[in-house]
């Protein structure tokens, strides 16, 4: 199946590893990041949140311009810069003392990562086909995943909150990094550049933003995708943490643990999702992740009702929510940039990406936002029923998208071509 999975093309098979490096490095920090602004430098709960969703507010305000210059310019010309931006962000966090100096910091990292995601996306979407497309974000997430985690193993036997410096080190070698992709990316002169070609004087403009808002299917997945991972993706960080700790009760290691989880059940089981649903609906797909987004917040909901009577069930619930999640992150992964970039012209592509990113950037200020008042009330259970419901709907407005796709769109018509690709022999590597 792993064999299957990699991408036709040396070339994207290298900007994939890049992927995996700096997950590692990601994965040192990415579950530390409120514990280290409230505990260790001693901002308080609403101004760590309000740092956070800063980070998002810048994201989503130059996350349009990132696509356009991936679009005008090339993707490798906008991502390679980022990288270095964000490389210097994440280690200037090592200094941060104050709420001031943390906006700041992160206002650098959001710079760098407003167009990182994108210029992947769109960068890998050009050097493969469409019959592999979806398999490739599919393993290249699990590359994500698989990076995270054993960063996240790691820094969770080094940092310690009474010593900062332990801190201030994992910062450090997330930053450095940063900067593994973009090394690769500079050894590869042929990719990355311009997708669409250039117009002469008297030739139509192929249009801007407007052009892919007024794309019906594809603004279809847009609201999916917003209403998805408010409550889903963006609940991770600091709703799930603080119902988890506060709620149910649990010590932050089983939190640890619970990441873990996740990163184990994507990394075990992606490629066996990506060879079940090749062939199939996406849209299904789609609807599906939103259930099992539902089934998971119930089963942490659970854990706050039974924290008083076992504390080791309640553990049990908080890991098992993570690794649901998990399940519904495999599905989720390799479907939704296959679908946009399905819907994706070359001379937008990089404006599909962006719009598709900015989901997550709209999410990350809505959730950290609002996660610390609804868990507040009538002990967590307004939190849990508004993110269960929003995944509920997120799921009928993904039914809702298959009328509006062609059956090529929505990954129905890939099964005979499934077969005589895998009939055919692999290709010679370059």
């Amino acid at each position: 199946m792993l064999r299957r999975a990699l991408p036709r093309r040396t070339d994207a098979r290298r900007i994939m590893l890049g992927t995996l490096l700096s997950a590692i490095g990601r994965g040192l920090t990415l579950p530390f990041l409120f514990i280290y602004l409230t505990d260790v430098r001693g901002l308080t709960d609403a101004r760590a949140g309000l740092v956070i969703g800063w980070y998002g507010v810048v994201t989503l305000a130059l996350s349009p311009l990132g696509g356009t210059l991936i679009d005008r310019m090339g993707a490798r010309w906008v991502v390679v810069p980022c990288l270095v931006i964000e490389a210097i962000g994440t280690g200037s966090l090592a200094l941060v003392h104050s709420t001031g100096s943390a906006l700041l910091v992160m206002t650098v990292i959001a710079i760098g990562s407003s167009a990182i995601w994108s210029g992947q996306n769109t960068i890998l979407a050009s050097l493969t086909d469409d019959d592999e497309r979806q398999r490739v974000f599919g393993l290249n997430f699990a590359l994500l995943n698989l990076g995270i985690g054993v960063g996240g193993m790691t820094s969770g036997a080094i940092v310690d909150t009474a010593r900062p410096g332990t801190f201030q080190t994992i910062y450090l070698l997330d930053a450095v990094t940063y900067l593994l992709p973009a090394l690769i990316l500079l050894t590869l002169p042929g990719v990355g550049h311009r997708l669409g070609r250039r117009r002469g004087v008297d030739e139509p403009s192929p249009g801007g933003y407007l052009t892919v808002l007024r794309d019906r299917p594809f603004r279809r997945l847009v609201i999916f995708g917003l209403v998805l991972t408010t409550c889903g993706y963006a609940q991770i960080e600091v709703g799930f943490a603080a119902y988890a700790v506060r709620v149910a009760e649990v010590n932050p290691r089983v939190v640890a643990w619970a990441l873990a989880a996740n990163t184990v059940m994507i990394v075990l089981a992606q490629l066996l999702v990506i060879r079940r649903i090749e062939g199939r609906s996406r849209t299904r797909a789609l609807a599906v992740v939103g259930a099992v987004f539902a089934t998971a917040w119930l089963v942490l909901g659970a854990a706050g009702l039974v924290t008083g009577e076992s504390a080791l069930l309640a553990a049990l619930c908080v890991v098992a929510c993570s690794a649901i999640f998990g399940f519904g992150e495999t599905l989720l992964s390799p479907v939704m940039p296959a679908l946009t970039n399905a819907l994706a012209t070359d001379e937008l592509r990089g404006r599909y990406n962006a719009m598709s990113s900015m989901i997550f950037g709209i999410s990350g200020v809505i959730g950290p936002v609002t996660a610390g008042p609804l868990i507040g009330a009538a002990d967590g259970r307004v939190w849990v029923a508004t993110v269960v419901g929003g995944c509920l709907v997120a799921s009928l407005i993904a039914l809702s998208l298959r009328r509006l796709l062609t059956t090529e769109q929505d990954g129905r018509a890939t099964t005979a071509t499934t077969a005589t690709t895998s009939t055919a022999p692999a290709p010679t590597p370059a």
